[in-house]
């Protein structure tokens, strides 16, 4: 063991530690080595503050070291903040080591006066505000609902695109950003979306934003005042109704029928805002026609309601032509359309987009500058880099493919096994579906006894706003199949119609 070293007066320079350097790792530098070393017994208090060290060429000897590898720990130490002094007018311990300066000096327990809590007064939107549940880790099971298959998304490509991009950061990547997002991803976004979506936009009109909540989020704060009618599909996304009540808005719930969202039974005065999902109605997987389309926008202009299309998964389209989103058909400037990276690529990325008309960019530029500032620039930089190689597309036509297969095999095992008990409406996109019960089987009964044999449903009243709609979800489930391997898809539809038959006979006992 180290004997303890004491400071020595500077009329006697040490000329050695008494200490032995620990057996170095295969690969580590010998400044390093050195360096780790030191700092060690600074740490540990063998190296006093105020001690002073011997000289480069004395512990060169010492350690049969180059003098320089010596310097080049010193030097290390002497940047963070351990070592003091310099070549030629003696070096010592700092006496106020760097780990102090972050440390802060705690009371103990019986010393700490008993501080008295006031009630805290909340605003109105705090108290009404109710907590979203994001995507939880757990196994994925059949038929767990919105989620990729991220097991398929090619991590090592984005890995070697990310080394790249650290590799060229400059000092611009490290300043803050433009509130409206990095320049040469908003561009890549109105492009691609443009080809694949006839979105009709300049760059300077896409809002980089974490993802379609908080486009909801901006949505409200330019449009909602307390007691605005606001028109949502029901069933419908959660997330919204959540970010809508929690500005006082008023629901409005409307049906949907085989063609979409019904515009005949909504209000013609007196909507401030409706929100669509077209390409891809949430939950029941409709596609709104081009006629429903056409009929929606017409009653926008009669009514002065503002459209938000959000354009959640519709890149995955498997059957059919791609119909132009409600954005490209508008002529007037009343559609806020959004859309995000989650589904497309994976959650943890938090990266969408919100397309404005030109008269609203600088209003939102201004909201997101006192918000959220700015979405993370280096993770912006990478998916632009992403995008203009190519590789997001050739991701979505790979994805396309695979899940097109699984929905194909969720469809023929469901004809094959649960006919009479389970019929699985088809969808032309998206990630999932949804199954209509028979025999008078409730969806939530259905969902538990398939829970107990590791089946993951949802069921559809879950989404429901009004209750002529909840009654009709009532027998619907939602199934997911894009993030379910066709063996689990199979696994999925033997154990359930095991569920429901058992669900069934209870029934009729």
């Amino acid at each position: 063991m180290a004997k303890d070293i004491r400071p020595i007066p500077a009329h006697r320079p040490a000329r050695s530690l008494d200490f032995a350097l620990p057996p170095r790792r295969t690969g580590m530098p010998a400044y390093r080595w050195l360096y780790t070393a030191l700092r060690s017994e600074i740490l540990s208090g063998r190296l006093r503050p105020g001690t002073r060290l011997p000289a480069t060429r004395d512990l060169a000897r010492q350690y049969a070291l180059a003098r320089g590898t010596i310097v080049n720990a010193f030097d290390q130490l002497r940047s963070e903040g351990y070592i003091e002094g310099a070549v030629g007018s003696g070096t010592y311990v700092s006496r106020v080591l760097p780990e102090a300066l972050f440390e802060v000096a705690h009371q103990r327990p019986e010393d700490a006066p008993t501080p008295r809590r006031p009630k805290l007064a909340l605003s109105p939107y705090a108290r009404r505000a109710t907590p979203f549940a994001g995507y939880e880790p757990r196994p994925t099971h059949a038929f767990r609902a919105n989620l990729p298959a991220l097991d398929l998304f090619p991590i090592a490509l984005w890995a070697k695109i990310t080394a790249r991009c650290l590799r060229r950061v400059s000092t611009r990547h490290l300043m803050a950003s433009d509130p409206s997002g990095y320049r040469p991803l908003r561009q890549a976004i109105a492009d691609h979306l443009s080809r694949s979506r006839g979105v009709r936009c300049q760059s300077q009109q896409v809002a980089i934003v974490s993802g379609v909540q908080q486009a909801l989020d901006l949505a409200a704060r330019l449009f909602i005042a307390p007691g605005d009618r606001v028109c949502m599909e029901s069933p419908g996304y959660p997330g919204a109704a959540l970010v809508f009540q929690a500005f006082r808005a008023k629901l409005v719930a409307a049906g949907i029928d085989s063609e979409g969202i019904m515009v005949r039974s909504l209000p013609r005065h007196g909507v401030r805002l409706i929100y669509v999902t077209p390409g891809h109605q949430f939950p029941l997987g409709t596609t709104m026609s081009l006629a429903r389309r056409l009929e929606l926008l017409a009653w926008a202009r009669q009514s002065g309601a503002l459209i938000f299309e959000d354009d959640y998964d519709s890149e995955y389209r498997y059957s059919g032509r791609p119909v132009p989103a409600l954005q490209g058909l508008d002529s007037a400037g009343q559609v806020l359309y959004a859309g995000s990276f989650s589904k497309v690529l994976f959650p943890a990325l938090r990266l969408g987009y919100l397309v404005l008309p030109p008269n609203l960019v600088e209003r939102v530029a201004a909201i997101q500058s006192l918000t959220a500032r700015h979405s993370p620039v280096l993770e912006q930089f990478v998916l632009s880099e992403f995008i203009r190689e190519g590789h997001f597309q050739t991701h979505l036509r790979r994805m396309r493919q695979i899940y097109a297969e699984r929905l194909a095999v969720l469809m023929e095992q469901a004809r094959s096994r649960l006919s009479g008990v389970l019929e699985i409406s088809p969808v032309e996109a998206g990630l999932q579906t949804v199954g209509w019960l028979s025999h008078g089987i409730s969806a939530e009964s259905a969902a538990m006894a398939a829970a107990r044999r590791q089946i993951d449903l949802t069921p559809l009243a879950e989404y429901s706003y009004s209750p002529a709609t909840r009654k009709v979800a009532s027998s619907a489930l939602q199934l997911g199949f894009a993030a379910i391997p066709p063996a689990e898809i199979r696994r999925g539809i033997r154990e359930l119609a095991i569920a429901l038959e058992s669900v069934r006979k209870s029934r009729e006992k």
